[in-house]
Order: structure tokens, then sequence, then C-alpha cells
């Protein structure tokens, strides 16, 4: 096989891409990734013995957090940009490295001596070959480790981490800064390279991932909400209005600040699409009146979508398709995303803005859209805004008005099975209230489902990180109603997964205690026969079933 990845939801027949990625990586790309992450292993290596003596370096963990979000899915697919973060890797390893062994002599007044793993001290005969680099990125892959169940847990720790990671990567970007996750970050990637570790110890490293992954989307909360408010009630705008405009995917809301402190009385018209939607809710972001609205639905649409909007096109974070001929010319990647041939807006300097410039030139060049309706969607229903309703909730559901909550987080996808979430909405009892996050929502967002008593069926607390909404939620609710367990809470989990932020939403969830979530449309490929029997017995973790069999369990609080 010239590859094997099995990180994503879609990978080939739920075993693993060993051609060509599903998402459109090539092998090449993908062995670059691999390289990647196993030189991010040796810099937390170095820099996970650096804390032990009291020495932490800020960029280095940094650096860390970015390679790790670099390598989710539908983030970075180009050759040479990759080339370039494992040459900076490689140097930010040695940085570390030395620093760590100086210290380690000061103190101890002798040479560090340890056996010291690969990750830690391969070095690239040529930082000219990037072959060299590809076939290194062969050789340390997933597959390296031969012991399945060990290979399975390492992997859903790591693949927490990668999601953990571009949580916490937004959060550094608004200001919000805390080095204990760097630090744990570090510690759990060298972890990794150990080969001493029983099933019972790493299952350990995966339930304090959980614990991190709380951690950094409480912190990406705070981030948002001290810069853009709290999310209000809002009725989101999903059509067009004429005149030329800017679409702006994907889940870096400092970038959308920032083209629409740019674009202000230009003319031009600012559009939200995917994960991006929620952000209309926030007041900060709101008061800037070329807001329009929503532009389409989820990330998988985007080819059709994107085609047809006549407009300039951003991608902020992961997301991104191939793009088609017929709008690539006007699609700009940014942040860490990265498309072969796709105009890049470089990242800020000296605490400036990213210049926009070029996005704007070619919204105003393309002419423009034409008018189109749309219609409505209410969003905003962050823990914030739910919990201030908290009474009015708690009377529905002592009056037997509201039945149950079903959390329906999560990622969307482009397989047909994933219709399944469609007609769970639509054929749940009249009485229970879905509560959403992520991209998953397009699958019923849509729908006119109604309201119970003026609460609408359809809660929409925001982007995936906002499933942690959901968490401060139950924990209010366990509070309130005085249960002990937080399991014996009216609240079904019916959750979407497609990449490793799904990971890591996940594992939250478990740490907090919530147990018969039903994940799916499939199973995570990378979880053994024993691994998944382990998470069964333990949490009770279920597949996706049938509309019928999943609506009769969920009535009855299984």
């Amino acid at each position: 096989m010239s590859m094997f990845c099995y990180q994503c939801e879609e990978t080939v027949n739920n075993k693993g891409c060993t051609i060509q990625g599903v998402c459109g990586k090539t092998h090449d790309v993908a062995d670059l990734q691999d390289l990647l992450i196993y030189i991010l292993k040796g810099i937390s290596y170095y820099s996970n013995k650096s804390r032990e003596l009291g020495i932490h370096d800020d960029e280095v963990s940094s650096f860390v957090i970015k390679g790790l979000f670099t390598t989710i899915t539908n983030v970075n697919f180009d050759n040479e940009r990759l080339f370039q973060l494992i040459k900076e890797s490689l140097r930010m390893r040695d940085r570390i490295k030395f620093t760590f062994i100086g210290a380690y002599k000061e103190k101890y007044s002798k040479d560090f001596t340890e056996n010291i793993p690969d990750a830690a001290s391969w070095d690239t005969k040529s930082d000219t070959d990037i072959d060299e680099f590809i076939s290194k990125g062969k050789e340390v892959g997933v597959l390296s480790e031969a012991n399945e169940d060990i290979r399975s847990l390492k992997e859903l720790i790591i693949y927490g981490l990668k999601g953990l990671a571009a949580y916490t990567d937004h959060a550094f970007i608004l200001g919000e800064k805390n080095d204990d996750i760097c630090a744990f970050v570090e510690k759990a990637l060298a972890t990794t390279l150990r080969t001493d570790l029983s099933v019972d110890e790493l299952v350990g490293v995966v339930m304090e991932t959980g614990k991190f992954s709380v951690t950094a989307m409480e912190i990406l909360d705070k981030a948002n909400t001290t810069r853009y408010g709290k999310q209000e009630i809002t009725e989101a705008f999903t059509g067009t209005k004429e005149g030329p405009g800017i679409l702006i995917s994907g889940h870096d809301l400092l970038d959308l600040e920032e083209i629409l402190k740019q674009t202000e009385d230009q003319g031009i018209n600012i559009y939200t699409h995917g994960e991006m939607l929620p952000a209309l809710a926030y007041p900060e972001l709101k008061k800037y009146k070329h807001l329009i609205g929503n532009y389409g639905t989820a990330w998988w649409n985007q080819q059709k979508e994107f085609e047809d909007f006549n407009g300039a096109i951003v991608m902020t974070t992961n997301c991104i398709q191939k793009p088609k001929s017929s709008y690539k010319e006007r699609i700009f990647t940014t942040g860490l995303v990265a498309w072969p041939e796709v105009k890049h807006i470089e990242d800020r300097k000296n605490g400036d803005q990213k210049d926009f410039t070029p996005v704007i030139e070619k919204a105003l060049s393309l002419g423009g859209l034409k008018e189109n309706a749309g219609k409505k969607l209410m969003i905003g229903f962050s823990h914030h805004t739910v919990l201030s309703l908290a009474d009015k909730i708690v009377e529905a559901v002592k009056s037997g008005a509201i039945k149950r909550f079903v959390v329906m987080s999560g990622c969307d996808g482009r397989h047909k099975d994933r219709n399944y979430f469609t007609q769970i909405a639509q054929d749940l009892p009249k009485d229970n209230v879905i509560l959403t996050s992520g991209c998953a929502k397009y699958r019923y967002n849509s729908l006119d489902l109604g309201d119970i008593g003026g609460i609408p069926r359809v809660l929409d607390a925001g982007q995936c990180n906002d499933s942690y909404s959901w968490a401060v939620v139950a924990l209010k609710l366990k509070e309130v109603f005085a249960v002990d367990d937080i399991n014996d809470l009216p609240i079904s989990f019916d959750i979407a997964w497609y990449e490793q932020k799904a990971v890591t939403v996940l594992l939250a969830l478990l740490y907090l205690g919530f147990k018969q979530i039903r994940l799916g449309p499939n199973l995570p490929a990378f979880l053994s026969t024993n691994v998944l029997n382990l998470l069964v017995e333990k949490f009770d973790i279920k597949k996706i079933s049938t509309v019928e069999n999943d609506l009769n369990d969920i009535a009855q609080g299984k």
C-alpha cells in the first residue's frame, strides 16, 4: 500500500485509505503528515523533559499545537507547505533539545545519557530532498506499531490531541493562553513513544485527554465570548443580496472579524458558510451591517455551493475539498489551510491584521450575486442562552411538556446513510428537544420542527467546540434535579462523527461521565475489537442502528 490512514469516518470500507484519501489527500501528503506527527513526538520528548527541570518554551509549545492541527482531516493538502513545516519542526526539536541538554548538564554536572527514541534523534541527510521525508513518513506511519490494541489506544490519544489542538489554537489566536494544556499535549505525545505501557495505562492517558479536551473547549468558549460577547438568539438569513460578496468558511472568528473590518464601506456583502454560521449570533460581529447571513450548508456540499457563489471565498480552517476549476481562481486559503496552487493569505505579523486585499479585489471584480429570498434559521443557543431560560425549561420538564433532550451534535459527511439523522429529527416525539452543534445540524436545521411552549425543538449551540455548552447545561440540570448520576437525566446522545474534533468531544463526554452514547454512522476504524469492547463495557458506547430501533431505545432512555 502507498499510504495508510483511518482517522476519519469515511475511510475506505471503514478499514483504511491505502492509495489516496477519501478526503483527497495524496499518499505523499499522508506520509508527510505522518512524519510531522512523528517529529512532534520527538519535540515533545525533549519539551516534556525540559518541563521536569522547570523550563518550557512557549514558541515550541505553540508550534506543537499548530502542527497537530495541520494534520486534521481537510486542512493541509500541499506537499511543499508540509515539507517546510517538517523542516521547521526539526529546527524546533533541536532548539528544545539543546535547551534541555544544557539545563540537564548544569543541574546534574553530567551529560544526558538516556536511550533517546528515534523520533527525538532522527535527522535528514538533506533538507532539500522531500523524497527522503516521504520515505521516512512511510516508515513511521500508523502501522509501524505492530500490536493492534496498543496502536488503537495510541491513535485514539493522538486523534483526541489533534482536535484538542484545534480548539486550543483558536483560543490562543484570540489571546486566551493555557500552558497546562500544552504541557499535557507534550506529555501525552511523548507517552506514545513508549513501548512499555500497558493497555490500562494507555486508557488512563485517553481519559486524561478527555479531561483536557473539556479545558480546551472551556477556554475557547471564554475566548469567543470575551471578544465577541455571549451568543444571542438570532434569526440567521440564508439568502443572498444583490452585489459583490465574500463567503467565509471554517471556524476562525478572528479571520471573519478582520475581513468585516477591511470591507466596511466597500459595498461588499459578507456571508458565513458551514461551521461559521454561529458567528451571526455574536453581538460584536452582528454589529457589522454588511454581515448579511449564511450561504450554503455543510462542508461536503461546497463544490456545488461554491460554484454557484459568484464571489470570493475564504477557507479559514479545516473543511476544504479539492477546488473545482470553476472557482479555483476565486478561492483563498489562510491560517493552516493549504491546497496546491490556491492563493494563500499569509499570517499576521507583529500584531497586525492579515491583509485580505486580494480577496477584496477579487470580490469587487466578479460583479456580484443576485437577490435570493432564502429563509431564516434560529441560532444562538449556547449554554449562556439556554441557562438564561433555565426556569422555563425546568418547568417544561417538570410539567411533562418536555420529556427528553436528544444531543445530536457532531460532524456531517457526504454518505447517504447520514440521512438517518434527518429521519431521527423528523420522527422524534414532539415532546423531545434536539440539542445540536457542529455541522451535523445541517441535516435537520432547516426543517420546521416547531417549539414547545416557545422553546424551539432544535437548540443550536454553535460550532463543534460548542458541544461544551451541552455538557454545561447537563451539569446544571443534574444540580437542579438533584440526581446523583448524570446519566439519570432525560438526555440521550446520538452523535455524528467525521473527523478528529468529534473524537475530542467524545473523549470529553466520557471524561465527564456520560454513558450510552450512540456514535456513527460507523464506529471509528481505528478502534480494535478489544479496545471497542473495553469502551462498550466501561461506557456503554453504541453504534448507531436503524431509525426505528434507536427511536425506541431513546424513548426508553437507553
